[in-house]
């Protein structure tokens, strides 16, 4: 499902206009940016918690010429489901 049909889906089942529906979910997405941008955790019960994560500088290798390179320290975000969630995709 892509954000058009979920948009869709949401119209037609809160009986909203695609424009309200369009609104709503661009609002949640912007919110839940916002939050993760500022370090803070998104958590809706039921279903999961948007966080941010911070990965430690780390050693790799480059693949296209084999030569060692040095990975930075960064923050990425970072979801994790919750039990209910969970459970139904089992």
């Amino acid at each position: 499902m892509n954000k058009s049909q979920l948009i869709e889906l949401i119209a037609s089942k809160a009986n909203l206009s695609k424009k309200s529906a369009t609104q709503a979910v661009d609002i949640f997405v912007d919110t839940v940016k916002k939050n993760l941008a500022e370090n803070k955790k998104v958590t809706i019960t039921g279903f999961g918690t948007f966080s941010v994560s911070s990965r430690a500088a780390r050693n790799g290798v480059n693949p296209q010429t084999g030569k060692p390179i040095t990975i930075p320290a960064s923050k990425v975000p970072r979801f994790k489901a919750g039990k209910e969630l969970r459970h139904l995709v089992k």
